[in-house]
């Protein structure tokens, strides 16, 4: 591991590799690789498509080092995965549809509530809301899944996607009162409602 101890930190892992240390890249690989495959095996029954979303995931970790700000670096790297997973998705669901490709949205509102996801009030916010909950914000505004794609991806059906979505937003709501006692509705707007549901 070229002289990574085991007590290194992921953070110090991760600041070494956004130095172009690639012992410490090998050393988060090491270290997170098993957890990720685990988890995107529950989500993906391909094999093949697991190999590479989590080969994409390192690699973008490789790259994308340095743009890491402090967020709890598991979250971090299974966020990347989960994006990965849902790219390499729709890829295959346009292979199947050759008849009709279904075109993917820009980014849009998702994208500028996810910054707020992960760092700040809302992140610490989110950490505090049921962890079934917490799964389906994930899903449908940091990784910027459909309802129907949110279904597929959690084994759940859609409606249960949009009661939870709406259970979530209340209490994330609730949660951001408690961090911050004065009006939170415009702590950050792009939460009112309609991201979090994500799109039928």
């Amino acid at each position: 591991m070229g002289g990574h101890r085991e007590d290194d930190t992921d953070a110090a892992l991760l600041r070494a590799v956004s130095d172009g240390d690639s012992a410490a890249l090998a050393a988060l690989y090491d270290r997170h690789a098993g957890w990720l495959h685990t988890r995107l095996t529950r989500r993906c029954t391909d094999p093949e498509v697991v190999r590479e979303v989590l080969q994409d995931t390192f690699v973008t970790v490789w790259r994308s080092a340095g743009a890491h700000r402090g967020a709890e670096v598991g979250g971090w790297l299974w966020t990347i995965a989960a994006r990965r997973l849902v790219d390499a998705r729709r890829v295959q669901e346009r292979a199947e549809r050759v008849e009709y490709t279904v075109p993917v949205p820009a980014p849009s509102a998702e994208e500028h509530v996810l910054a707020g996801l992960e760092y700040g009030d809302v992140g610490t916010a989110l950490d505090r809301i049921s962890p079934e909950l917490r799964e389906v914000l994930r899903a449908t505004v940091v990784d910027g899944l459909t309802t129907r794609e949110t279904a597929r991806l959690l084994g759940i059906p859609e409606g249960t996607v949009k009661t939870r979505a709406m259970r979530a937003r209340a209490e994330l709501r609730a949660a951001l009162a408690q961090l911050n006692p004065s009006p939170s509705s415009h702590l950050n707007p792009s939460l009112d409602p309609s991201p979090l549901g994500g799109p039928a």
